[in-house]
């Protein structure tokens, strides 16, 4: 098992890893890189920010009337959250 990722690789298992579990390999491979790694550890916490806050703002205007959507509107990017699409 080849333990070291380049930063490219990491990066597409940090993206993999917001929508899909890992696998155990991958799992520690990510771990070892990002205790290597500070700039894809920055963007593993970025990411992980990003769709905290993206969840978050959908939690706190779902229901808010003072956002001038259609319900249709907001049908389409609940849906595109909720399966990934963004």
């Amino acid at each position: 098992m080849k333990l070291m990722l380049s930063c490219k690789q990491a990066s597409q298992i940090i993206s993999q890893s917001l929508d899909n579990p890992l696998s155990w390999s991958d799992r520690m491979k990510l771990k070892f890189h990002l205790l290597m790694c500070d700039a894809c550890t920055n963007f593993n916490r970025q990411l992980r920010l990003i769709k905290s806050s993206i969840r978050r703002m959908r939690h706190e205007t779902e229901n808010d009337t003072s956002v001038q959507l259609t319900v249709d509107a907001k049908a389409r990017i609940n849906q595109a959250i909720n399966s990934n699409h963004l």
